[in-house]
């Protein structure tokens, strides 16, 4: 170990950048593992327009119908039964959850409602319908 003594008593000019580089690349490395997770999944879903609606808060409860009435529970295809269990388990951890159903726009409406029938069937009660401004 060699110390480096000086009979300089002058301002320190020497900066090491080595720590620098590497708090960067650890943060860089939390953000690009921790940034999938924040990705809201998109689902090709063409909304119904009307003039009159509030904004929707995505809720833990986000149910998309397709064109063909496929279910899309959370960013993923589920079935009937699945999407009933969820909105079971999500109730009983808190009653007050709420149900975002974004429907595409050629869905029948027996189809919107059957859904609505299976979320209410597990305890839910809180419904918000996602429409497109007009």
């Amino acid at each position: 170990m060699a110390v480096k003594f000086s009979d300089d008593d002058g301002p320190l000019s020497e900066i090491n950048v080595v720590p620098l580089v590497d708090i960067i690349l650890v943060v860089l490395i939390i953000f690009m593992v921790t940034a999938p997770m924040f990705m809201k999944p998109s689902i090709n879903v063409n909304l119904p327009k009307a003039a009159s609606g509030d904004q929707t808060q995505p809720g833990q409860l986000n149910i998309s119908i397709t064109a063909d009435g496929r279910l899309n529970l959370n960013g993923s295809f589920a079935s009937e039964e699945v999407v009933g269990q969820k909105a079971k388990e999500l109730f009983d951890a808190n009653p007050d959850v709420q149900a975002v159903i974004s429907a595409d726009k050629e869905v029948a409406h027996g189809r919107v409602v059957g859904v609505m029938d299976i979320v209410k069937s597990a305890g839910v009660k809180k419904f918000a319908i996602s429409i497109d401004k007009k």
